[in-house]
């Protein structure tokens, strides 16, 4: 059926402006990938423009705790990589506390004839000590440092940058054990205790998310064998 009312062909929009309405669209479409998506979801921020309105920042906080939650998931401990750092600089090493002797007394029952001498066998605890490490960490890199300790062994802490935020991860390694997560997040500062709940290695990894260079410092006081960065 003819259709009364088709349009008057000067009405429509000639080849060239639709071919103009569809560059100026692809065009706004690119500048708002690049200024707005790349920044908010990847963390990549040519322009800088995300930078001005913290989108480079949650996109890099995104795209880290999704690998970190990934690796939580298999299994296996975020990797570290090789930094720059300044030595370890131990501090005055605290005295063990003294331990008051105890009197004795003669056991109730009379000893048995024959019988072997019953030697408790034990381990040392280590003694008390103090250290204060610092580490140096260029924008989206990465450092470990971890405490050789025993089961219910206890370190205080305290770590902080001289600058912006950085993500973090405390958790642990050792008997078999993969990765033992104590907390996350993402800080400028953090002070706590480590309670270790096996035998081996526990500390803190770092990531620099941000722009500019950021040294950490940690102190560290407690009984624990050594410290130690994992590359």
């Amino acid at each position: 059926m003819y259709n009364a009312n088709r349009p008057n062909p000067s009405d429509l929009p000639s080849t060239s402006e639709l071919l103009k309405s569809t560059g100026i669209a692809a065009a706004i479409a690119a500048v708002l990938t690049v200024t707005v998506v790349m920044p908010a979801e990847y963390g990549i921020d040519p322009t800088r423009i995300g930078s001005v309105f913290g989108l480079t920042e949650m996109g890099r906080i995104k795209r880290q705790l999704a690998a970190e939650a990934a690796a939580e998931e298999e299994g296996v401990a975020p990797q570290a990589v090789t930094v720059a750092t300044t030595p370890l600089t131990p501090l005055a090493q605290a005295p063990a506390p003294a331990v008051e002797p105890q009197p004795t007394t003669e056991a109730a029952t009379p000893p048995v004839v024959g019988a072997a001498p019953v030697v408790a066998a034990s381990t040392p605890a280590p003694a008390v000590r103090s250290d204060r490490t610092s580490l140096t960490l260029e924008p989206d890199e990465g450092g470990e440092i971890k405490l050789t300790m025993r089961e219910g062994d206890r370190a205080e802490f305290t770590w902080s940058t001289d600058g912006g935020a950085v993500n973090y991860d405390t958790h642990g390694d050792g008997r078999g054990i993969s990765y033992h997560g104590y907390g996350k997040g993402t800080d400028t500062r953090v002070q706590g205790a480590i309670i270790a709940a096996f035998d081996g290695h526990h500390g803190w990894f770092w990531r620099n998310r941000g722009d500019e260079t950021v040294t950490i410092t940690l102190v560290t006081s407690g009984a624990y064998e050594s410290v130690e960065f994992v590359d």
